[in-house]
């Protein structure tokens, strides 16, 4: 049987790395839709966006700025915005969510579960002179959870099934899995279901093949099949983790977001170069890469004309 075509994902921008620790990661909104769309380009269907402060960096949920960026992207290129509502772990899920009735994405993420997602490794990173906020939105991780309680993870599914947009669940280890069974079984959750595995994060499932194949195969026993799955590693573990995800017949992501190399001691030089090496990864294990339209009908989505932006 042929295999369905792989999605990649593009994550350009996220929260856990500064301009300071590389100078090809995006922050401004004009460099974070130039490279989303360079993304598309080099074979990316999907764009996982989050907001980032025009003058300092921080992590923002502005819904100005964040309609900026993906009407920018929207109008450049093809490709499906998935906007988070993760944003930040030190915001409140009234912020998170607001980007969802504001303007109605085809796809959101939804994370699947609390945890603790511990970056404060990466203060080390950190010049003398960089912002004060930096020090201390990474450091104070170490004394936080990333909580997404039921009664959370409830609100974004309704509020994302009320306004047409495709929860993409990031689920960080297995437990979340029988989360998200949870709310489809309780009839919440009536939708599509795209689970995005999560792996390497401090406080997370370690990025390992035996791993992923737990994920997938505790994923196929809760959902029954019913799912479609991608990966994404942190750091060193990116690209080898999407080699062994492409093999298994899942979609990858892969992005600035998640690591800033390209290979050992060599940054990356944009987010289209990580895209670019997946698209030759998959293409030599066979892999046809999807066209942002060929993975909204694999995912279900409702098209881009029907977002509010």
């Amino acid at each position: 049987m042929k295999r369905q075509k792989v999605i990649i994902t593009a994550a350009v921008v996220g929260t856990a790395h500064m301009a300071s620790m590389s100078p090809y990661f995006p922050v401004k909104p004009e460099d974070i839709i130039q490279q989303a769309v360079d993304a598309c380009a080099a074979g990316a269907a999907s764009i996982h966006i989050h907001g980032r402060d025009r003058e300092t960096g921080e992590p923002t949920s502005d819904i100005g700025l964040i309609r900026e960026v993906v009407s920018g992207i929207k109008e450049r290129c093809d490709a499906i915005v998935c906007i988070t509502t993760g944003g930040s772990q030190m915001m409140t899920v009234e912020e998170r969510i607001s980007v969802v009735p504001a303007l109605k994405p085809e796809l959101a993420s939804c994370n699947a579960g609390s945890m603790n997602f511990v970056l404060s490794d990466l203060v080390s990173h950190l010049k003398p002179d960089d912002p004060e906020w930096e020090y201390k939105y990474l450091g104070g991780t170490y004394d936080n959870v990333f909580a997404n309680t039921y009664y959370g993870i409830e609100t974004y599914i309704r509020t994302m099934q009320e306004n047409g947009t495709v929860p993409e669940f990031e689920v960080y280890d297995a437990g979340m899995i029988n989360n998200i069974a949870y709310f489809r079984n309780k009839g919440i959750l009536t939708g599509p279901v795209y689970i995005q595995f999560v792996m390497g994060i401090q406080g997370g499932i370690p990025a390992t093949v035996d791993n992923l194949v737990f994920l997938r195969t505790t994923a196929e026993r809760l959902l029954e099949d019913s799912f479609t799955w991608s990966v994404a590693a942190a750091g060193k573990h990116q690209m080898p983790i999407a080699a062994v995800a492409l093999a298994m017949g899942g979609n990858v992501r892969v992005g600035l977001e998640d690591n800033l190399y390209i290979r050992p001691h060599q940054l990356a030089k944009s987010n289209a170069e990580q895209v670019h090496a997946a698209a030759t990864m998959a293409g030599i294990l066979g892999r046809e890469v999807a066209t942002p339209d060929e993975a909204r009908a694999i995912l279900g989505l409702k098209g881009k004309n029907q977002v509010n932006y």
